[in-house]
């Protein structure tokens, strides 16, 4: 019987990717399933390179030096055994922000790229706690951090801008990834080699400006679990209360048809009901939401965001036979 260990990846030169995924990337760690990579002092954006109070000239270089894009993306973990068929589970474990983040919007991106004469950039501090922080006129939101850029290399060799999604994962932005909650992914090369990055303290759905509140880990730590002989089509995220599925494309709605075509697909093989009663339960029951709303008409980047929509399929709709019977599809072999 294995025993699960704990792996640390420091953010260096060597792990960090400044925008993509990396195919000729060595491993920065080589795992068994359920052991726990724990990523310390993560980078920020740009390379390590944004600091607490650049003006937005002062950031505008940076953009411009990272045409991949801006995330410092930490990566590959492979997991033994992994390859063709099988899923990896990434459970978020520990997430712990540093005390400082932002939100910005640059002229021509987001829902509304030409509505806004001067682009933007606020700064804010979380304090000790990591709970809260203030905005203007007194506005206090609560922190809720994630990860926004989550995903297993595609096929093939070339670089992957981490703005991007698909199958594979990527640019999620999904906020109900908070910690708790997991991710499965299918596996598309031997190992996985899976990426993460873009930590992010609070986003709504939609993310319409194109930033969330922007910032860094000090301590961030994620359980990868590899389950064979599980053939996800795509990214299916788990929370104690939902299954959520997510679908990609360039009009949100496409996006849409593509998530409801996902989710069919998925209940009628783990849930044993028809495409047809899927189809009427996402109709009665599935609430479909704008992930990611990317509407840009210029960019300093190479890649645009798809746009993005989620359904959440609520756990309480099930009895709890087939709760379990769904909870065996996806981690066959598992004890219950």
């Amino acid at each position: 019987m294995s025993t699960m260990k704990v792996h640390t990846v420091e953010s260096t030169s060597d792990t960090v990717r400044s925008g993509f995924f990396d195919p000729k990337a060595p491993p920065v760690a080589t795992i068994d399933s359920d052991d726990i990579v724990s990523y310390p002092n993560t980078w920020t954006h740009w390379g390590n390179e944004a600091t607490f109070g650049m003006s937005f000239a002062e950031r505008e270089p940076l953009r411009h030096r990272y045409p991949n894009g801006p995330y410092s993306m930490l990566g590959p973990v492979e997991v033994t055994g992994a390859d063709h068929g099988d899923c990896i589970e990434c459970q978020l474990i520990v997430l712990r922000t540093r005390d400082w983040g932002w939100n910005s919007f640059p002229l021509g991106v987001g829902a509304l790229p030409s509505d806004f004469a001067e682009p933007y950039v606020h700064y804010f501090r979380f304090g000790d706690s990591r709970s809260v922080t203030e905005y203007v006129q007194g506005i206090s939101l609560p922190l809720a951090p994630f990860l926004g850029v989550m995903g297993v290399e595609p096929s093939g060799d070339d670089p992957v801008s981490a703005i991007l999604a698909g199958p594979y994962g990527g640019n999620l932005v999904l906020n109900e990834l908070t910690v708790g909650a997991s991710l499965l992914l299918p596996v598309f090369k031997p190992g996985g080699r899976i990426w993460i990055g873009d930590v992010h303290a609070l986003q709504g759905d939609g993310v319409v400006d194109q930033t969330a509140i922007e910032t860094a880990a000090d301590d961030l730590q994620l359980r990868y679990t590899l389950h064979k002989n599980v053939p996800l089509q795509g990214p299916l995220a788990e929370t104690p209360t939902h299954w959520i599925g997510l679908g990609f494309a360039d009009s949100l709605d496409d996006a849409l048809v593509a998530c409801l075509r996902n989710l069919i697909s998925w209940l009628h093989v783990a849930a044993g009901i028809t495409e047809g009663e899927a189809y009427a339960l996402c109709s009665m029951a599935v609430s479909f939401r704008v992930t990611q709303y990317a509407h840009q008409t210029g960019s300093a980047y190479t890649s645009t965001p798809p746009k993005t929509v989620h359904g959440m399929v609520p756990k309480e709709l099930f009895p709890a036979e087939l709760r379990d019977r769904i909870g065996s599809w996806l981690r066959p072999g598992a004890s219950t």
